[in-house]
């Protein structure tokens, strides 16, 4: 493995590959093939960055070729440079000028997974069962419905999976209408082959309001039951789920399209390397998907300040930078009203793997976008329809984004990560190690190992693998998280709590 990297020729640092130990020399290559000599002043850890030139104070910060702070006091040639001497650049509410940039991602020969098709047209990468309560009060009974099931179902379906949340009634306005769109979106997801509805009977977002977001939807394989309605919920909840066993199990994967594949983008517990090597991979994914005519969706918008108007002048049109912009600040003022710093970021972790600001952050952050247009910009708990690459409107907390991804139409997560997660989302969700050694440690944890571009791989070489592996789960390939038995999710809680 190399000692470090120099992302960009304007950068003034370097990234750390290994621990770069004081008092050690470096030649670093600068513009037009020159050589520079640095020598390490502190001990420089793995992930994080060293000076190669002096930063005077107030000066520019560079990394991915772009500002990522300014310097809070002078930062000689060879030092660490990190929180305590780097500071945020960024500011509150911006206005944004449009500057459309090329980005064609050339076509290439489609590629078939083995998937579900439903009978809207939709197609699943799973045939499980889903039992979604429409309100916290219903949920032990609705584990307990699906754990039972599960073992009657074992070998005829891929799962009986629950879905408890707290949330469904004593909320109000916008809140209210974004957690009934969310379970309604879930209810008609096509990784589900069949879904009970179990609700209690006196909560706001109750069956019958639930039913008005549904629209047209296959009675066989949506199921209702309401718990105050029924002598023995138990009992008729276990029918239910045993006529929809009887009936989902009879589905057969066919060969489909990779331009019916829709994969969120995701990345949680980030570290230095996060920008270097597994969310430029999955930026390379999602080209190779979106060049076969397959989508991506891209969310955490607090993690694409700094590094917006990378995406903004990428949009296809006017009309979506419009809505871009729209995005951004319209998270922005959510932090001011409630008076919350917009730029509390990055987390513990994040600092612990060597990310020192949010655009040191969110320049790594973005580069899962790989280098399509953006052809779609979705609200919290809209539905994407515009093939390509889309941007969606949720936080950056782990469950919550990746909850959003699936509901707005992810059969697939693909979840980058530096320091590693067991957790899961409604959908198979494939975590992607930045690092070796994290990939080596948890393997229970980690899918994918993209650690090693850090060493010798091609981008272009890991691009292909991720992709070819991400076909295979499609068709049916557990990731660890499934294998665990692991199925999490999470509504973005946004108002008063009656």
């Amino acid at each position: 493995m190399k000692d470090f990297i120099r992302i960009h020729e304007r950068d003034n640092v370097v990234v750390a590959l290994k621990e770069l130990p004081a008092g050690r020399e470096f030649d670093i290559k600068g513009k037009n093939a020159s050589e520079i000599k640095v020598t390490a002043a502190d001990n420089i850890p793995a992930g994080h960055k060293m000076a190669i030139h002096t930063i005077k104070k107030g000066e520019d910060v560079v990394k991915y070729g772009f500002r990522i702070g300014t310097a809070k006091e002078e930062i000689k040639a060879g030092q660490w440079v990190h929180v305590h001497n780097i500071k945020t650049s960024l500011g509150d509410l911006l206005d944004y000028d449009y500057q459309p940039i090329s980005a064609d991602i050339p076509i290439l020969d489609d590629v078939k997974f083995m998937g579900y098709v439903r009978s809207d047209g939709s197609v699943g990468v799973r045939n499980e069962i889903w039992v979604i309560p429409t309100v916290g009060c219903v949920n032990s009974v609705a584990a307990a419905l699906a754990n039972a099931a599960n073992k009657r179902a074992e070998n005829s379906v891929d799962a009986v999976v629950a879905f408890p949340h707290p949330y469904g009634c004593s909320q109000m306005g916008d809140d209210q209408e974004h957690t009934r769109t969310i379970l309604a979106d879930l209810i008609r997801h096509p990784n589900a082959g069949g879904v009970l509805v179990l609700g209690l009977g006196c909560e706001n977002s109750n069956i019958g309001e639930l039913k008005k977001y549904l629209g047209d939807y296959d009675e066989k394989r949506i199921r209702f039951l309401v718990c105050q309605e029924s002598e023995d919920e138990m009992a008729d909840g276990a029918a239910i789920l045993d006529e929809l066993i009887t009936l989902v199990k009879s589905d057969r994967r066919k060969p489909v399209s990779a331009s019916k594949l829709t994969v969120g983008m995701k990345c949680g517990g980030s570290d230095g390397f996060s920008g270097i090597t597994a969310n430029p991979l999955v930026g390379k994914f999602s080209d190779l998907l979106i060049a076969r005519g397959g989508t991506t969706i891209l969310t955490e918008v607090p993690e694409m300040f700094g590094a917006e108007t990378l995406l903004m002048n990428r949009c296809q049109n006017r009309e979506l930078f419009e809505k871009t912009v729209k995005l951004v600040n319209d998270f922005k003022q959510y932090f001011k009203d409630n008076n919350q710093t917009i730029y509390e970021n990055p987390s513990p972790g994040n600092k612990s793997g060597g990310i020192s600001t949010l655009e040191d952050k969110s320049l790594g952050c973005t580069q899962k976008s790989g280098g399509s247009l953006v052809r779609g910009v979705l609200m919290y708990g809209e539905q994407v329809t515009a093939h390509g690459l889309n941007l969606l409107s949720a936080p950056g907390n782990d469950l919550v984004a990746s909850t959003a991804l699936a509901a707005s139409g992810a059969q697939i997560v693909l979840f980058t990560t530096g320091r590693g997660t067991p957790f899961a989302s409604p959908v198979p969700t494939v975590k992607i190690a930045s690092n070796s050694a994290l990939a080596g440690k948890k393997k229970n944890w980690i899918d994918f190992d993209a650690g090693t571009l850090a060493e010798d791989a091609s981008l272009d070489e890991m691009g292909q693998k991720l992709f070819t592996y991400v076909i295979e789960v499609a068709s049916g390939k557990k990731v660890c998280s499934e294998e665990a038995g692991f199925h999490d999710m999470a509504i973005f809680k946004q108002g008063v709590t009656l």
